[in-house]
């Protein structure tokens, strides 16, 4: 039976600066949204230059850094927030949220699509298939940090995570990591290479990612502070991803009656 090894949080250090797995998960996220943002934003019907990507990346680390550490002291730490307000400021204790960081990165969109003049649906549907880079990612800095992991199994890949107990689990932060980063980065990045309509793959990430994220709570553990919120089973990450599967279908529905983006001739 596997054991998760004791990997040191810190990356590495040079003289007082000290760098977190973590942390070097998200430095990956977002040189990945940079590279692939300049390489989509060549296409000639992007709605922003390869130079306007580094502005957009900009104000989307800060929207989803606000963001998710916001919703996480909002959905999975709220009484800790009303004792103690500070807490949702000391970032280094840990605890980001994915659908805070969503809504983070939906205002930050919104405010840099009015500032350029398009559509904010335009502006999602060239963001959407990057997002995926940073959510694999993250996911692997859970593993090596061995949080976050699955219900106890008797499945040939369980792992044991020491940090927990010693029971074997599942390694659910790299079901995460293939489900949200591997395979809905391929898929909406191959469907996002032909001109479709508008609203139609932001539709689709909202779909994929309420799917796989409702999917993989299954074999996670709850978050101990809440446990689970209703029949014995839901969690509150799966009833966060609700919304975004209806809003995904609502989304791509509505999408169907736009206009295809044509590529310039």
């Amino acid at each position: 039976m596997p054991v998760h090894p004791f990997i040191d949080p810190v990356a590495f250090s040079i003289g007082p600066f000290t760098l977190h797995w973590y942390g070097l998960m998200y430095l990956v996220g977002f040189a990945g949204f940079w590279i692939l943002g300049v390489i989509r934003a060549r296409r000639p019907d992007a709605p922003m230059t390869p130079q306007q990507v580094g502005d957009a990346l900009f104000w989307g680390v800060l929207g989803v850094i606000v963001g998710a550490r916001v919703g996480y002291v909002l959905f999975y730490n709220l009484d800790g927030l009303l004792q103690d307000p500070l807490t949702l400021f000391r970032i280094w204790e840990g605890g980001m949220s994915f659908h805070g960081g969503l809504i983070g990165v939906l205002l930050a969109a919104w405010w840099y699509a009015h500032r350029l003049g398009q559509p904010f649906l335009r502006i999602g549907d060239f963001v959407a298939p990057m997002v995926p880079i940073g959510l694999g990612a993250g996911r692997i800095g859970n593993w090596i940090n061995g949080e976050l992991w699955g219900k106890p199994t008797d499945l040939p890949w369980a792992m044991v995570f020491p940090a927990a107990d010693y029971l074997p689990r599942h390694p659910s932060q790299l079901y995460q990591a293939f489900l949200e980063g591997l395979v809905l980065f391929t898929v909406l990045w191959l469907f996002s290479r032909r001109p479709r309509p508008t609203g139609m793959v932001s539709g689709l990430f909202l779909l994929l990612y309420g799917i796989f994220r409702f999917l993989v709570e299954f074999v996670r553990e709850p978050d101990p502070q809440i446990g689970y919120l209703a029949f014995g089973w839901l969690t509150m990450g799966q009833a966060l991803s609700v919304p975004l599967v209806v809003a995904g279908l609502a989304l791509i529905a509505w999408s169907r009656r736009n206009p295809v983006q044509r590529r310039p001739a």
